[in-house]
């Protein structure tokens, strides 16, 4: 009797110390949230995201496509056979992926670049007003165009694909018990539905943006 009332006092300091170590815990992650990164190179990216900016991948910054029926090459692709994509459409996609790479990993550079101007401005103390009103401004422009840079190739995918292959992709992905039903691939998407013809033949590299003929039918 009186060993087993020692044990329950053993537990019970056992469980209070663990409460009082995760209580601590959590109190300094939430008094010190950015503790560690300081010593990034780059502050306000880690170095997982500076790798995807080199590498040209996504980030989510296409989700506003992704999430609403309008699928990305890389994913298609990783998808092929679960897709039944004949060879035709994994030919056409592995050359929209690979166009959207080349275009989307020096802009991930220069964003980085910019990054770390505003960064070193900051660390040296040099910034002021005028200047980080410049800075931001290019930071800005440089989000803005790596974003619409991976969100046209999800447009131009989608075109590619049936209603079968799209609703499929929302399946294998996860979307299709959350998606309402006009992202679920219930209708084909093609140029007419949010594409010029020139820029859809762009990015499928048949020609570049000014040598593009629109064609009829």
């Amino acid at each position: 009797m009186f060993r087993k009332h020692l044990l329950k006092i053993a537990l019970i300091g056992a469980v209070a110390t663990v409460l009082t170590t995760w209580q601590a815990v959590a109190q300094t992650q939430h008094d010190q949230p950015y503790s560690g990164l300081q010593t990034r190179e780059i502050k306000a990216f880690s170095r997982e995201q500076m790798e995807d900016l080199s590498a040209g991948r996504g980030m989510g910054l296409a989700l506003a496509a992704e999430l609403n029926g309008y699928p990305g090459p890389r994913h298609v692709l990783e998808l092929a056979g679960q897709l039944s994509l004949t060879d035709e459409q994994r030919t056409t996609i592995q050359r929209l992926f690979d166009s959207m790479r080349a275009e989307a990993i020096p802009v991930g550079q220069k964003l980085l670049s910019a990054e770390r101007d505003l960064n070193r401005a900051f660390e040296e103390r040099t910034i002021n007003p005028e200047k980080l009103e410049a800075m931001t401004t290019t930071i800005a422009e440089m989000q803005g165009k790596l974003r619409n840079t991976h969100l046209k190739y999800h447009l131009a995918t989608a075109a590619l694909l049936n209603p079968d292959q799209l609703r499929r992709y929302s399946e294998l992905r996860g979307y299709s018990d959350t998606s309402p039903d006009r992202s679920s691939g219930s209708k084909p998407v093609g140029p007419a539905h949010g594409m010029d013809e020139r820029m859809h033949q762009h990015m499928m590299g048949r020609c570049t943006v000014s040598d593009c003929e629109v064609t009829s039918g």
